[in-house]
């Protein structure tokens, strides 16, 4: 079984709303629709992949704000595209989503692979931008990445390396990595919103000295970056019977950083279904759309925003 039958036979028996035959044919002529989407492009001598979905609510008048979503480690762009479901917000709000693809499913974060030497994925994702502004009209002012695991590492490195570009930036279960902070020398301020679980086993929220900071150091830095007020701004949300409770802690400035905490979470999108097959993921919380919270932090943290 290939990882795309995989996933629709997971997503079918996870997903409660899908039991008639009908909403399973809707959900294979999705899948068909998206891989039709599937691009191909070339990177120092490499060929890269990448599924972009562009909404039919887009007026091609406008200017569209961008999404990259980048995935876990092991994972596929596909997997994460039918995981974290983005593609319902982006029809909802109007915004292109892009999900790359990672050489061997895994992404240079500046652990676990040579910073310098790695695979150049940061040259991948400007290809990218390059090639989707040649189809479409671009927001430049609302130009966002999020990502998951080992993607969410992966999106403090384009804020690092792509200020200009990338106005904010939403890491799930990945706090900062080590290298990145090191290699920081841009003043340019770019919003960070961190989601990290107590309870992950995974990526830890106390950090990992060799690889990556705590969940709290991570925002506090971006905070002092940022030159935001470090009175902090606490939102608890604990709204299902799930285990789980949610706590925003917002530190304010021209470009905020948030830390989503996440008592009793596991390795895991908030929102999505409690797939955790074959791994100790941990638990789900339902009290919030991580999808719902990125696009209301992007969408508040656009660039000509940031700047006023």
């Amino acid at each position: 079984m290939n990882k795309a039958v995989w996933l629709i036979h997971t997503y079918l028996l996870n997903n409660k709303k899908m039991k008639t035959i009908s909403a399973i044919m809707l959900f294979l002529v999705v899948n068909v629709a998206c891989f039709s989407q599937q691009r191909q492009i070339e990177v120092n001598d490499q060929k890269r992949t990448f599924i972009t979905y562009v909404p039919k609510s887009i007026d091609s008048t406008k200017t569209v704000p961008l999404v990259f979503n980048f995935h876990g480690g092991g994972m596929s762009a596909l997997e994460q595209m039918f995981y974290t479901e983005m593609n319902e917000s982006a029809e909802t709000y109007g915004f292109i989503v892009v999900y790359p693809q990672g050489i061997e499913s895994d992404w240079n974060v500046g652990f676990d692979m040579d910073y310098d030497e790695g695979t150049d994925d940061v040259g991948f994702v400007k290809a990218i931008l390059k090639h989707l502004k040649k189809e479409y009209r671009i927001d430049d002012d609302a130009i966002f990445a999020t990502g998951f695991s080992r993607g969410g590492f992966f999106t403090y490195r384009l804020a690092v390396e792509m200020p200009e570009t990338f106005t904010a930036i939403g890491a799930i279960g990945a706090p900062m990595p080590n290298q990145v902070q090191q290699r920081h020398d841009s003043n340019e301020k770019v919003a960070v919103l961190l989601a990290q679980g107590d309870a992950d086993v995974i990526v830890k929220s106390n950090g990992k000295e060799s690889a990556y900071l705590s969940a709290q150091k991570t925002v506090e830095y971006w905070a002092k970056h940022n030159k935001n007020s470090l009175d902090v701004s606490v939102k608890n949300i604990n709204t299902m019977e799930d285990g789980t409770e949610v706590t925003f802690n917002t530190y304010n400035g021209t470009a905020n950083v948030v830390l989503v905490e996440i008592k009793n979470g596991g390795h895991t999108w908030p929102g999505a279904y409690d797939f955790n097959i074959g791994y100790p993921l941990g638990k789900t919380t339902h009290d919030i759309s991580m999808n719902e919270t990125l696009w209301q932090f992007f969408n508040s943290n656009r660039k000509v925003q940031k700047d006023d």
